[in-house]
């Protein structure tokens, strides 16, 4: 028996540009910039004053007021994705087997919210008896998958991947396998984070790895740009929903993308900083490829990594070019950061829903604030507009600190 088919039958996004696939999908189309000057917290002390938070979210407007104090906001962010793409997908949960439905859903930093508004109690009073009960479950990073899977009744495969900014593309490759493998016939996930807070951006300051282009923070998020001077916190979430060809075919589902392949990698070099020349991302490409059963020429979009950082953006572009060869130059390359910022855990899920609808539209959205680009980074990134072509098949990269490389490779539906 061959590898059971996966493809994708729904999707859910709560972005800086949008809160819901539609609305995330066209702000992308129209180059909308998420970044604006930070409201969750006073920023008056610290070097970067921006990030790309989620505007016009209430939280009011998806949850009780009972349920929202146990619910950190990567949680919620989580849920209101998931229910999007659940009811995407027109899923009869009446009917389907609930057993055989699984959440794979990831967080790199969790409750930070949370973790700080404890943190702070206590420290104020002096009594462990102010911590709430509920601050354990409201942190940890796997309860986003755990409230999904509770929510509708999901008892299949649950659990959290953690990987920095690789978090939703590694849940989304175990996803993947588990279906190719018969674990499960449809599976939830992604990818959610909210870390627009005092201790991530001061963390971030503090190894220099943010922008702090404070007087200009509207073109700070410049990925493959000569000015680029680091990355833009984002937050939000996306989920997919993956689901075996023929469970989506007998009900008649409608089906965005096939998803044929993944590479995993690991750098084995540094804690930060991206092998030299990418080459953990050489071999997650190339696995990707392999694994679809495809040719590096086969390959017509890739949503990079893209942070806007020094390294990452030269060392992408080395690497798309080792993977490539001449081919590289036919490509067309983006990185939806530059609108969104960099959502850390939750980037892949969002980048996912890009790269597929990308393939499903045969449109790819422009990296904007690219006006000077680097001399390095001499490839066609769909700088500043949206570029039609048709898309047969797209790779999705996303790679983390610790050196975690992960490429999702999905190409166009055919039966």
């Amino acid at each position: 028996m061959g590898k059971r088919r996966v493809v994708v039958t729904g999707m859910g996004a709560v972005t800086p540009i949008g809160i819901s696939v539609k609305e995330y999908w066209q702000g992308l189309l129209d180059g909308r910039n998420g970044v604006d000057l930070i409201t969750h917290f006073d920023t008056t002390n610290f070097d970067t004053k921006f990030a790309a938070e989620v505007k016009n979210f209430n939280p009011e407007n998806y949850f009780d007021k009972k349920t929202l104090k146990r619910l950190d906001p990567f949680t919620q962010f989580a849920l209101v994705s998931a229910q999007e793409a659940i009811e995407d997908s027109l899923l009869n949960l009446d009917k389907i087997n609930k057993d055989r439905v699984g959440v794979i859903f990831g967080s790199g930093i969790g409750g930070l919210e949370a973790l700080k508004t404890e943190h702070f109690k206590y420290f104020q009073a002096k009594n462990p008896n102010v911590i709430s009960p509920f601050f354990v479950p409201m942190m940890i990073a796997d309860l986003a998958a755990g409230q999904i899977s509770i929510k509708y009744g999901f008892k299949g495969p649950n659990y959290a991947t953690t990987s920095a900014c690789a978090t939703s593309s590694h849940a989304i490759a175990d996803a993947f396998m588990l279906i190719q493998r018969g674990n499960a016939d449809i599976m939830v996930t992604g990818g959610s984070e909210a870390s627009v807070s005092e201790m991530a951006i001061a963390g971030f300051n503090a190894m220099k790895a943010l922008s702090t282009w404070n007087d200009r923070y509207k073109e700070a998020s410049r990925p493959f740009d000569k000015d680029r001077n680091g990355f833009v916190m984002g937050e939000g979430a996306g989920t997919i929903i993956l689901e075996e060809l023929n469970h989506a075919l007998n009900r008649g589902a409608k089906i965005y993308a096939e998803i044929s392949g993944i590479g995993l990698t690991g750098d084995a070099y540094h804690i930060t900083a991206p092998a030299p020349g990418g080459e953990g991302a050489v071999r997650s490409m190339r696995e990707a490829i392999l694994d679809a059963g495809l040719k590096p020429e086969d390959i017509d979009h890739i949503n990079a990594h893209g942070t806007s950082t020094p390294y990452n953006d030269v060392n992408e572009t080395k690497a798309i070019k080792t993977v490539f060869g001449e081919h590289a130059y036919k490509l067309v390359v983006n990185s939806t950061k530059s609108m969104t910022g960099h959502l850390l855990g939750a980037a892949g899920g969002i980048e996912a829903i890009a790269t597929v609808l990308a393939i499903y539209n045969d449109i790819i959205p422009p990296t904007i604030n690219l006006t000077n680009p680097d001399p390095e980074c001499d490839l066609n990134y769909s700088p500043l507009k949206a570029t039609k072509k048709t898309v047969r098949a797209a790779i999705s990269n996303t790679f983390g600190f610790g050196g975690h490389n992960a490429s999702l490779l999905f190409k166009k539906f055919e039966e």
